[in-house]
């Protein structure tokens, strides 16, 4: 199977939040009227940020997953994403499970897949996501004129807080490469935080306003 092909068959489909996606040079993003862009690029490399054996389908989703937590830490709403996938060969039944999972998390977040690359080579994932964010005229004290949460946006004695519970994925990790056995029940509890995280994208955006700064600590 050509690299066309394998495109067209695995990740070609319709994008309603692009004015152009998949076929052509570049995708065509339009922002909508007093908006910005929010973008966010990670790379999942194999044998460093996933196990090889790992099910396509829940690497297809957490491919997309780490980039997603960027856009909710800054309180964006998703647009669209890139892919761009180097493979050591082509296998059908993989590449089925990997964009069932890519693109059912990418549905449930209206994120349009609209462009990328694919090569021969050792298994790397890397997704650049798109997405929006309400402009101001009033900077914050961040000096940036922009509704986004800001790291920077901090100051001594906020409070902080976190969604969710902490450690879980590294409990597993922990327990997978032999540092700490778990039971079969709990290790499957962890192993599904490691390897199907939740992007809190609802959250950011709810706390657009309220929070003087966020950032994703996973």
């Amino acid at each position: 199977m050509g690299e066309f092909d394998l495109i067209a068959r695995y990740f070609t489909r319709p994008t309603p939040t692009a004015v152009l996606g998949v076929g052509d040079d570049c995708a065509l993003l339009q922002p909508a009227p007093g908006m910005q862009m929010a973008i966010s690029t990670d790379m999942l490399v194999a044998g460093h940020h996933f196990f090889a054996d790992v099910d396509p389908r829940t690497l297809g989703h957490k491919a997309l997953a780490v980039n997603l937590r960027d856009l909710a830490a800054c309180g964006a709403r998703p647009l669209a994403f890139t892919l761009a996938l180097s493979l050591p060969s082509v296998d059908e039944a993989w590449l089925a499970a990997f964009s069932d999972g890519l693109l059912a998390l990418a549905d449930l977040h209206g994120c349009a897949l609209v462009g990328g690359d694919t090569t021969r080579g050792p298994l790397n994932i890397c997704i650049t996501v798109f997405g929006e964010v309400p402009a101001t005229h009033q900077p914050q004290a961040s000096g940036i004129a922009t509704h986004a949460l800001l790291r920077r946006g901090a100051q001594p004695a906020d409070d902080v807080y976190v969604s969710g519970t902490l450690g879980d994925a590294r409990l597993a990790l922990d327990a997978l490469l032999g540092r700490n056995p778990l039971p079969p029940a709990l290790l499957a509890a962890a192993r599904q935080r490691l390897e199907m995280p939740s992007p809190r994208i609802a959250l950011g955006m709810a706390l657009r306003g309220i929070a003087s700064a966020a950032a994703d600590i996973s």
